[in-house]
């Protein structure tokens, strides 16, 4: 039963409503979590002993950071289904997770630059951890970029996901660059379960910022998604009958 349900979310129509009925959570969910990480990170979490009240922007660089990378992920698995078994609904998911991983990567490398100019003495440098994570802002817009110019869309998805699949060999770069190379980028922080690089009283306002930063992707990614579908299903006709419905209750 289970499992018929979710084969039938591939259906553009069952994923449209499925999506809508998930938005609303998301955004309810990230807003109290972002809210409780944001006021404990200024205000309750004491200043770093070394890096005094400049470390607090971890709690905007790291979850942007690390959805770069997830985002990727997911990115490269629906483009690889959508591969193997052209299922319209992977091809619309990878599509639309790509701008989205491209903000959240500019967002790391920016805050990492604000971070690193006053802990570092410069904005940017050719550190291993922050060259790979710019390469990784490329193949989002190379994905982008290429989607665009392939007029016929069965053909760019195909491309796509091609393109996606052979850029996913930059996350392992990104992740263990600190530990193959010499960086000026520290170790992980979260990362080690069984002893985090953090104090509790510091660890537990991040990890709800990365909750709250990951809900409210994915409650941008439920609204992308959802206009996507409206946008590539226009002549079907729920879709014809849902824009009359809404047009008539306006």
């Amino acid at each position: 039963m289970i499992m018929n349900k979710i084969i039938g979310l591939g259906s553009p129509r069952r994923f449209y409503y499925f999506l809508g009925t998930l938005q609303p959570w998301c955004w309810l969910l990230s807003l109290l979590t972002i809210a409780y990480g944001t006021y404990a990170g200024l205000f309750i979490v004491p200043a770093d002993y070394l890096q005094g009240d400049g470390f607090r922007i971890i709690y905007v660089h790291v979850p942007c950071a690390m959805l770069s990378l997830f985002i990727y992920i997911g990115m490269s698995v629906f483009s690889a289904i959508y591969l193997i078994w052209r299922v319209k609904i992977a091809d619309i998911m990878a599509y639309s997770l790509a701008p989205i991983g491209a903000l959240f990567t500019f967002c790391a490398l920016v805050t990492g630059a604000i971070w690193g100019k006053p802990m570092w003495g410069t904005w940017w440098i050719w550190d291993a951890r922050l060259t790979s994570e710019l390469i990784l802002l490329f193949l989002y817009l190379g994905y982008i970029g290429l989607y665009a110019a392939i007029p016929q869309k069965k053909s760019a998805a195909k491309a796509c996901a091609i393109l996606s699949l052979v850029g996913v060999i930059d996350i392992p770069i990104i992740h263990y660059s600190v530990y193959w190379w010499n960086t000026l980028h520290q170790g992980a922080t979260i990362s080690k379960l069984s002893a985090p690089s953090i104090d509790s009283s510091m660890l537990m306002p991040l990890l709800s910022m990365v909750l709250g930063f990951s809900l409210y992707v994915l409650g941008i990614i439920c609204l992308k998604v959802r206009t996507e579908i409206l946008s590539r299903e226009s002549n079907n006709q729920w879709v014809v009958s849902l824009i009359n419905k809404k047009c008539k209750g306006t």
